[in-house]
């Protein structure tokens, strides 16, 4: 059965090549769009910058919630 399944499908070869492809492209677009590695490194660079005085205390809360917030929307799409 599979050999006769891949005979029938032969004509279809040039699609399947570039739609593997797309998938693996989409797969890896959506494991990096929901990856909390990058939220993390950028709450972590806050964090030594309001310890090293380079910005104010509002100026960190302010950037540290949209970065929580943005750290709770990719925990959830996973």
């Amino acid at each position: 059965m599979g050999l006769l399944r891949e005979i029938l499908l032969l004509p279809l070869a040039p699609v399947r090549g570039p739609a593997w492809i797309a998938d693996r492209l989409i797969d890896t677009a959506n494991r990096e769009l929901h990856d909390p590695t990058p939220v993390l490194a950028r709450l972590t660079e806050l964090n030594r910058a309001l310890e090293e005085g380079e910005i104010d205390r509002s100026s960190f809360e302010e950037q540290e919630e949209r970065l929580l917030d943005e750290l709770e929307r990719r925990r959830r799409a996973r």
